[in-house]
């Protein structure tokens, strides 16, 4: 079947990960995303990842995660005949993806204003850490940068560690998915109205608003302010991380009944009626004694066999996987969301790149084409666009790409 995204064409300028992860979610959807890449250089992420010698040969594996399926062009933008040329692409695009610091587009003649004179039909979209707006928007940001000022490794840790930054780039992560959609609603209204847009995300507000539904909002209308509170939950107990016999494993009582099932499980129905915890908000008051009564039976068994006997009952738990441990996981290989290329890293190595976190049902969404090699497209993009091998040779002399 014809992918969602068939036909659309995205000019994809960003870097490491808010941008690129973007146009990865907009490939696999069936976009045609071409990276326009620094001449040289090309995308940072080609110099990242945990194997220096792949980032010796701009294939690291920081990009190698997100690239998957694009094509990729080297262009100068700080040439005139390299914002040309891209001034050409903009023609036939439908989207411009960009990750720089505001203002950066419009010093070099490239900005919304300028851009939708070419293309009034035009989709814009610029991710930056503070936004293209506000008395911070100048500032250069990194996930960590915006970690610390959305609050988040604020709540991170527990009291006597925290304040600690999250496992992952999350606020990365956040600005690029909201990007995603924003991008998707923006080509939904153009079917309709031939409208453009421009779209300005800020890491900043995306991470706040993800936060907002529950840690937030504690504060903004209970004004209870959040805490950390390690592997406890907020808002209810027992939620959270318990000892067993070979390790943690993670037991979640949001719910009244679950209670009761998970001390009939442990042997225990005699806590569903102790005073201190038979009520919901008792049981937060006094969680860390119940945490040791229910610690008390838990460390005589495994989290393996916990989690068969509580997943038996209906109870959410289960235990904590490393990385590795869980890709190994029948359910994961199950639900297929790694796409292996064979031999695609220097004709030797399986590239192997995370899929989409959802499906249609019956639907493949699978991408065709491996991460690109740098400037390795640049010769059939300017050819689609109209230029000669001529005046491509010429270009290739003079570094414009």
């Amino acid at each position: 079947m014809t992918k969602p995204l068939t036909g659309v064409r995205v000019l994809d300028l960003s870097n490491i990960i808010a941008g690129p992860l973007c146009t990865y979610q907009l490939v696999q959807l069936g976009a045609e995303v071409i990276k326009v890449e620094r001449p040289g250089m090309g995308d940072l992420s080609r110099k990242m990842g945990a194997d220096p010698a792949m980032g010796r040969k701009n294939m690291g594996a920081s990009f190698l995660a997100i690239n998957a399926g694009k094509r990729s062009i080297t262009l100068n933008l700080q040439r005139e005949q390299g914002r040309e040329i891209f001034r050409t692409l903009v023609k036939d695009a439908d989207v411009v993806f960009e990750n720089f610091r505001p203002g950066v587009m419009v010093r070099l003649g490239l900005g919304y204003e300028e851009l939708k004179k070419i293309n009034p039909s035009l989709v814009y979209c610029a991710v930056s850490g503070f936004g293209q707006e506000g008395p911070l928007s100048s500032r250069p940001a990194y996930d960590q940068i915006i970690q610390g000022y959305c609050g988040l490794m604020s709540v991170t840790g527990t009291e006597e560690t925290g304040p600690f930054r999250a496992g992952y780039v999350v606020c990365d992560t956040m600005g690029a998915m909201t990007a995603a959609f924003a991008i998707v609603a923006a080509l939904f209204r153009r079917q309709a109205t031939g409208e453009g847009a421009c779209i300005d995300v800020s890491m900043l507000d995306a991470s706040l608003v993800t936060m907002a539904a529950w840690v937030v909002s504690n504060y903004a209308n209970a004004k209870q302010a959040p805490r950390p509170l390690g592997n406890e939950s907020h808002s209810a107990a027992p939620s959270g991380a318990f000892r067993t016999k070979d390790g943690q494993i993670n037991i979640v009582n949001n719910e009244q009944k679950q209670f009761e099932i998970t001390c009939d499980v442990l042997g225990r129905p005699d806590l569903t009626t102790h005073p201190h915890y038979a009520d919901r908000d008792d049981r937060l008051k006094h969680r860390k004694a119940l945490r040791a009564e229910l610690e008390s039976v838990l460390v005589t068994r495994t989290g393996a066999e916990w989690e068969e006997a509580f997943a038996a009952a209906g109870v959410p738990a289960g235990r904590i996987y490393s990385i590795p441990e869980i890709l190994e996981h029948p359910h994961i290989k199950s639900r297929g969301i790694t796409r292996t290329f064979e031999k695609a890293r220097d004709g030797e190595h399986d590239v192997k790149v995370p899929t989409l976190g959802f499906c249609f049902g019956g639907e493949n969404f699978a991408i065709d084409r491996p991460p690109p090699e740098l400037g390795q497209d640049s010769v059939d993009i300017l050819r689609e666009a109209g230029l000669d091998d001529t005046v491509i040779e010429a270009l290739r002399r003079e570094r414009t790409i």
